[in-house]
């Protein structure tokens, strides 16, 4: 760990880079964590692999031994040009800096021309991709919701979260929270393992995890997601009250109207929203569907 916690801080004084909060900027500095992630991803040749900022590219590095491309994502303007240069001298040719925001990137359009340009070797094949990534804390939340909720969807995703952000992730009833049903609709979660502090420059305030999420192989209706999720938004919109007052509020319905789609589905009258498990949710929306909208 002590050489790369050296490198890290030559590299950053050489480049006059001061790791700033504001971009999540703090750097992994154990190689053998970034070993286990790779080893979380199950990585193979043909392997598409997008990574969301890069950093200093010790993963980038570890990651282009062993798939087929690297598309590295990175905000910072001088990580991006050491990154290139990087790159460039060492003549590597399955890695691609993208100098943007990840949350302004248009992916889609990437992706499509990525799709087309391979088309000839895939046989018929969808082109797939998986992300890893050490991911910047301050925007995990809506990454995931943008990187799950639409297309082109990952298969895989191998993540370094924050420890609670994972934890809520992978949280189970009586727990759950909007986070939790959101990416669990889309996604099963596992955590791999926690991360200390101590194993990152500069060391942050509290403990990471590696967390590993496998896409759910069935579609997606984008308007009827929509209308599930308003449907969980506001059970959850006042966490002190039971679901049922929450929903008859927010759809604007008769609370006997709820009292009924509980029976159906088998819930208690005084229940509250962090009991339900996604399942629970898919049934209540099956019961009150028509009064979404």
């Amino acid at each position: 760990m002590s050489d790369l916690s050296a490198q890290t801080r030559d590299i950053c004084k050489l480049l006059d880079i001061r790791p700033a909060r504001s971009k999540g900027q703090n750097f992994l500095i154990n190689e053998k964590i970034y070993d286990d992630i790779i080893k979380a991803a199950d990585l193979q040749t043909n392997d598409y692999v997008l990574e969301v900022g890069p950093g200093l590219g010790f993963l980038t590095a570890k990651l282009a031994q062993k798939v087929q491309k690297v598309m590295a994502v990175e905000l910072d303007d001088k990580l991006a040009d050491y990154l290139q240069v990087a790159v460039d001298s060492q003549d590597v040719n399955n890695v691609e800096i993208i100098n943007q925001d990840i949350l302004k990137f248009n992916w889609l359009e990437y992706w499509s021309r990525e799709a087309k340009l391979r088309q000839g070797s895939l046989k018929g094949k969808s082109l797939s991709y998986k992300i890893v990534a050490n991911m910047p804390y301050n925007i995990t939340s809506i990454f995931l919701r943008l990187f799950l909720s639409q297309e082109p969807r990952p298969e895989t995703l191998v993540l370094m979260l924050q420890k609670e952000v994972a934890e809520r992730i992978v949280a189970e009833p009586p727990e759950m929270s909007i986070l939790a049903i959101s990416i669990q609709y889309y996604a099963n979660a596992e955590i791999v393992r926690i991360v200390k502090a101590g194993n990152f420059w500069p060391e942050p305030k509290v403990d990471s995890a590696i967390i590993k999420i496998n896409l759910k192989s069935h579609k997606y209706d984008g308007e009827e997601d929509k209308k599930f999720f308003r449907l969980v938004r506001i059970g959850f919109s006042a966490k002190r009250k039971m679901l049922k007052n929450n929903l008859a509020a927010g759809l604007k319905v008769k609370p006997v109207q709820i009292d009924k789609a509980f029976q159906t589905v088998g819930l208690s009258s005084q229940v509250r929203a962090e009991v339900l498990s996604l399942e629970d949710w898919q049934k209540l929306f099956a019961a009150l569907r028509l009064f979404v909208v």
